[in-house]
């Protein structure tokens, strides 16, 4: 494992924040795991409305079997 001054690029005499250098670690640990959720869980807009007319569909079928009039159960 490299030493934090060098991740950073900067040399032994210069003097690194480390609030900022662990904020910008967090960061880029942070913005490699959405990337990574994003691949795993995310959707395109088309399946998300493939999957909209799906569940409209379904619901119109369900609502085609109610029994009229009354309470049905």
């Amino acid at each position: 494992m490299r030493p934090a001054c060098a991740m950073m690029g900067a040399s032994v005499g210069d003097v690194v924040n480390l609030n900022r250098f662990r904020k910008r670690a967090e960061k880029e640990h942070s913005a490699k795991q959405a990337k990574t959720n994003r691949a795993r869980f995310g959707r395109t807009k088309s399946e998300r409305a493939v999957e909209e007319q799906r569940a409209n569909r379904a619901d119109e079928v369900l609502d085609q079997h109610r029994i009229d009039g009354g309470d049905a159960s």
